[in-house]
């Protein structure tokens, strides 16, 4: 696996299948199109803007009348543009899984699966790729991908995203049902007027008794599509951050093995403060920390490497990549 030096450029799969009512021919569809439970809904936000159904002010702003678009944009065909940030660190959406019922190197090495970024950069996991296989207690996670869309990629993916899957004018919080041990999805999204997040217990799961059921499976319909990305993209070459969160925690299940570094002890790794700080002793890695581990294939990261501490202490050593947004 090679690391790439710089961004390479992607190119959209064209639309295959038949469009139904809902679907934008500037998204990129897989061989199933998804059809919007809200037959009328992406005509109403073109038309009267997302603000009055979100209660945000000027999410949908005309290209020509607002004079803030950047001259390589061209207008969409209804005149319309979806402001968003542009800035290469700044998230313009990003989805997210984690908590249920799962195991504490599953907890530890959680990372967001898709994020956009606002210059077109998309990093995300390709969920149609297998991990690669384990090596004794080491279980290595599947590694990021990288790819980019143009601007009017952008606007016709945040159409998709916040028209024809509701999220626009999701709430909040969503829990559809009693379901025990179920993760919970969260979509960020800073567009249109909007800097709010959506979460949803067990998304995905059967929600045909809940009354928000038409929305709900709108938003299952776009977690999948963010979770299977690589479908709609080609061209997207391996990320390979330069900064990983090492995270150490006392005991381990396995004979260890000797402490790798020098100038970096059990002490390094300390809980950060804040509420966004994660709860466990962290450390902040370099790519030559990473090496010297002998780790093949730690691009996604990994969870379950047994230490022998400098003093004297057993400890497992989990790696998550930093995105480039992230402070640690």
């Amino acid at each position: 696996m090679t690391r790439p030096t710089a961004l390479g450029t992607s190119r959209l799969r064209t639309p295959r299948g038949n469009l139904r009512s809902g679907d934008r021919v500037g998204w990129p569809m897989t061989t199933r199109p998804l059809s919007s439970p809200f037959p009328a809904f992406g005509a109403i936000l073109l038309s009267i803007g997302l603000a009055a159904c979100a209660g945000s002010t000027g999410p949908l702003i005309s290209a020509e009348a607002s004079g803030s678009l950047p001259p390589t944009v061209a207008p969409t065909k209804d005149g319309s543009f979806i402001d968003h940030p542009t800035g290469a660190t700044e998230v313009v959406l990003r989805f997210e899984e984690g908590g249920g019922f799962a195991p504490i190197g599953f907890f530890v090495t959680q990372a967001p699966q898709f994020t956009l970024y606002g210059d077109g950069t998309v990093i995300f996991r390709d969920g149609m790729v297998d991990p690669p296989a384990a090596v004794g207690s080491v279980m290595p996670l599947t590694p990021y991908a990288i790819a980019k869309l143009s601007e009017a990629e952008i606007q016709a993916f945040l159409r998709f995203a916040l028209a024809d899957s509701g999220l626009g004018v999701a709430r909040e919080f969503y829990r559809p049902g009693n379901i025990a041990d179920a993760p919970t999805a969260t979509f960020t999204v800073h567009a249109g007027g909007l800097d709010k997040t959506v979460s949803v217990e067990a998304l995905g799961f059967d929600t045909a008794q809940s009354p928000d059921a038409p929305i709900l499976n709108a938003l299952a319909g776009l977690g999948e599509r963010l979770r299977s990305f690589s479908a709609s993209v080609a061209g997207e070459t391996v990320w390979v951050s330069d900064r990983f969160r090492g995270v150490l925690t006392e005991e381990a299940f396995n004979p260890p093995q000797p402490w790798p570094w020098t100038d970096l002890g059990p002490a390094d790794f300390v809980q950060g403060v804040g509420p966004d700080a994660p709860q466990f002793p962290i450390h902040t890695l370099t790519r030559e920390q990473v090496d010297v581990l002998g780790i093949a294939g730690f691009e996604g990261g990994f969870s379950g490497l047994p230490l022998a501490g400098p003093d004297g202490k057993s400890y497992t050593l989990a790696l998550r990549p930093i995105l480039p947004d992230e402070q640690y």
